[in-house]
């Protein structure tokens, strides 16, 4: 997809535990790498990744790019 051209797309990577919880409303991005907490944990609750994908729906910030997000 990367070498299309006229095409625009975004990709979002879920991290490594993705599950039910409270919604913050904060998280944190990354590109290449899983995002992960101090312990070593990439995780995100499906609420805070829903508002990362509306977020990233509005402002369009990673268009032709992968990104991923967690806390």
């Amino acid at each position: 997809m990367r070498a299309a051209d006229g095409l625009d797309w975004t990709y979002v990577s879920p991290p490594a535990l993705l599950e039910p919880g409270d919604r913050t409303g904060s998280y944190r991005k990354g590109y290449d790498h899983l995002v992960t907490d101090a312990e070593g944990g990439s995780t995100i609750s499906m609420e805070d990744f829903a508002i990362a994908l509306v977020d990233e729906a509005e402002r369009a910030e990673h268009v032709r790019q992968r990104f991923t997000v967690g806390y």
